[in-house]
This record gives C-alpha cells, sequence and structure tokens, in this order.
C-alpha cells in the first residue's frame, strides 16, 4: 500500500505534465496561425492573376479555370452530369443550343462525347494553378537588384556606423567613472521620448543648406553618432560581464581600447548581434526619411521607397505589389534565420558563469 500511493501519485504528476505541455503546444501553435494568417493571405493572393484577384467569388487558393488544348485549339473544361448519375470533368469542342460535343481530356483518344442540354448551365471545372510568372514580372518591373543593392548599401554601413559609436558610448557609461556621468545618462535616455517630428524641420533645413538633399548623408552620418536606444541595451549588458576580466586585462599591460576589443566585444556577440539586426531591419523598412531626403533622386531610393513607386503605378494589380513586397521580405528573413545561429552561439560565454 505504501508502495502504490507514490506510483499512483507520480502517474498522476506525469499526466498533468503531459496535458499541461499538450495545451501550451497547442495554444503556440494557434497563435501562430493567427499570426502567421496575413502572410499566407499575401502569398496566396500574390500567385493569382488579375482576374482571380478582381472576382469575389473565388477562394482564398489561387485556382483558375481548366482548359484543355485539342486540334490545335484551346477549349473549356466543364463538370458535366452523365446519364448514369456520375459527373465527368469534359472539354467542349462543339457547343449548341440543345446538345453539345465534348472530348475527354484524360482520354482524347475515346473521340467526342455527345450531351444532350443547354452547356451554359454547366460550371467550370476550376484547379489550382499559382502565377509564379508575377515574381517575374514584380521583379523585371521593379528594378529589384538595384533597389536591394542601395537598400543593403543603407543598412549595412548604417548598422556597422551605429553598432560601432553607440559600444563606445555603451562602455564608457558602463565602465568609466565621471562627474555627471548619471545625468548625462540620463539626457541621452530622455531623447528616447523626444518625437522624430519635433527635429525633421531642423534637420531638413540644415541638410539643405549643407548641400546634402538628394544623396544618403543625411540618412549615414548621423548614425555616427550613437543612438539611445542602442546605447541602453548595450550598457545593460556590459554591466553584467565580470570586472575581473578586465582587471586580469589590465594587470596584462592591456589599456582600455585594447579591452575593450579584446575582452568586452568578444563577450557581448549575443547583445551587438541583437542590435545590429535591430537595426539592419529598421534601415531595411525605412521609408519616410529616404522618401524625403532622396526625393529629387529616384534612381538611388531604397527598396521601400521604390515599393511606394511600384504600388501607386499598380495600384490597380494587387497581386504583382504583393509579390515584390514578397521578394523584398524574403532577403531580410533569411539574413534574421541566418544570424539566429549565431546569436543562439553567442549566448553562451566560453569560460565565464554569469
Amino acid at each position: 500500500m505504501t508502495t502504490t500511493q507514490p506510483t499512483e501519485n507520480a502517474l498522476r504528476r506525469r499526466r498533468r505534465g503531459t496535458l499541461l505541455t499538450l495545451c501550451t503546444t497547442l495554444g503556440a501553435l494557434l497563435l501562430a496561425a493567427v499570426f502567421l494568417m496575413p502572410l499566407g493571405y499575401g502569398i496566396a493572393t500574390s500567385l493569382k492573376d488579375k482576374d482571380g484577384v478582381s472576382d469575389p467569388d473565388t477562394g482564398v487558393l489561387p485556382v483558375s479555370a481548366l482548359t484543355f488544348d485539342y486540334e490545335g485549339e484551346t477549349h473549356d473544361v466543364y463538370a458535366v452530369p452523365m446519364p448514369d448519375g456520375s459527373t465527368r470533368d469534359l472539354a467542349l469542342i462543339e457547343p449548341g443550343r440543345e446538345s453539345s460535343v465534348f472530348i475527354d481530356p484524360d482520354d482524347p483518344d475515346a473521340g467526342p462525347i455527345e450531351w444532350d442540354g443547354r452547356w451554359r448551365t454547366l460550371d467550370r471545372v476550376t484547379g489550382l494553378d499559382p502565377q509564379w510568372g508575377n515574381f517575374t514580372e514584380a521583379w523585371n518591373t521593379i528594378s529589384f537588384l538595384r533597389l536591394t543593392g542601395w537598400t543593403l548599401m543603407y543598412a549595412l554601413v548604417t548598422m556597422a556606423f551605429t553598432v560601432a559609436s553607440s559600444a563606445w558610448v555603451a562602455y564608457g557609461f558602463a565602465r568609466f567613472r565621471f562627474p555627471g556621468r548619471g545625468l548625462l545618462f540620463g539626457l541621452l535616455m530622455a531623447t528616447i521620448l523626444l518625437p522624430p517630428a519635433v527635429t525633421l524641420v531642423p534637420k531638413y533645413a540644415v541638410f539643405l543648406q549643407m548641400g546634402w538633399v538628394g544623396t544618403y548623408l543625411p540618412l549615414i552620418v548621423p548614425q555616427l553618432f550613437a543612438n539611445a536606444f542602442n546605447v541602453f541595451l548595450l550598457r545593460q549588458y556590459f554591466l553584467t560581464i565580470p570586472r575581473e576580466l578586465e582587471e586580469a586585462a589590465r594587470i596584462d599591460g592591456a589599456g582600455p581600447i585594447r579591452t575593450f576589443l579584446r575582452v568586452i566585444v568578444p563577450q557581448s556577440i549575443p547583445a551587438l548581434t541583437a542590435v545590429s539586426l535591430f537595426h539592419f531591419f529598421y534601415a531595411w523598412n525605412d521609408f519616410f526619411e529616404p522618401l524625403l531626403y532622396l526625393a529629387g533622386n529616384r534612381d538611388i531610393v531604397p527598396i521601400g521607397v521604390g515599393l511606394s513607386y511600384f504600388s501607386g503605378v499598380y495600384n490597380s494589380e494587387p497581386h504583382l505589389i504583393l509579390a515584390a513586397s514578397l521578394l523584398a521580405l524574403a532577403l531580410p528573413v533569411a539574413i534574421f534565420l541566418a544570424a539566429q545561429r549565431v546569436f543562439v552561439q553567442g549566448i553562451v560565454v566560453t569560460g565565464v558563469d554569469k
């Protein structure tokens, strides 16, 4: 009796744990399905033709009416009820008023099939028909390679500048003591609360006077100065790195710069990767500032502005707009998946137990 009771309690706990795991997994799958539903609808719409998008009676999947080529001509396929009560998918080759002639697409050698009835009352047969040519048309129309090249230049250059400058500033706030450090850090953090619209007109006026409007300089040069959000993230991470590592480097004769490059940076790969990803995706999706500063030079706009121009020209063809948007989405997703592995590997810091 004493042995049976603990065994039953362990089985109950195991069952409750299994049920809780199943419920949690099901809930996560439902949330993921709801979250990915707009993306799935966009993918399905991008594979439709223009008629399939404009027809309100079509379903979500890209389908179109089936046709069959017979003796050099294209014929529509209909669902034809047969005398034995079955329904066959036949191609109409000779329409008539009270009787028509069909052919079986699966067995055209069987010859024509005469059918008594009005063919206009029959339903067209539809099938899955993804229009992969939408992506080719969008690729060629939008000049995708040119837009991607300028966007990559903008995103990678500004990412390198903002990560480097923010890391230097964050290291100073995290490790060095100087008068007014707390006040300066508080003022820096207060800039996060400043709406970008407040500084928009003064910044544009300054850059216009400098002759930078129409170039990437107004978008790249400000990134040489630290971003408050990035500084906060990196400073909080630097504070978790043991000071003993820096003291050991100092004993070996390393100065502050060498200590930062040889000790702090290798230990901060997760934070640096996260900040890099945040800024890369921000720059990739940036729309308003490139639109403002590059409005006079459409040949060098990034992909966000290029998509807006494409949408304005093809506003009556949403399937092409979604195809172009998916093309623009592919590279950031691939970069995120590749960087995700680096991010996970960098979480485990060799030789340090945090």
